[in-house]
């Protein structure tokens, strides 16, 4: 399973309606249930968010963010998915894993 962040951007400020907050909510749990929506939030400048997906694959992660309510109801008019490494405890905190040009600190 690989770790991305996603980036909900553009935010219409004023937009949000009970439904829409509830839709998502909704939709979050059910995420959250399937075990691939690991956290999410707003930051706190109110303009962008932030979730974190396990996934298999990129597509199936923007599949997830494009069925959305915040996404497909243009809450949030963009967003941006990055694959990243996770640090822990369980791969000693990436120390051994190569240090490549293109996914790591040369």
């Amino acid at each position: 399973m690989s770790s991305f962040l996603v980036i909900l951007k553009n935010k219409r400020q004023g937009a949000l309606s009970n439904d829409l907050l509830t839709n998502h909510v909704t939709y979050l749990k059910s995420l959250r249930q399937q075990g691939s929506l690991k956290l999410c939030g707003p930051f706190v400048d109110n303009d962008s968010a932030v979730m974190v997906f396990q996934s298999e694959r990129a597509e199936d992660v923007e599949d997830l963010v494009n069925n959305d309510p915040f996404i497909y109801e243009k809450y949030y008019q963009s967003y941006e998915i990055k694959e990243f490494f996770e640090a822990n405890d369980e791969n000693n905190w990436l120390v051994d894993v190569p240090q490549t040009k293109g996914n790591m600190i040369d």
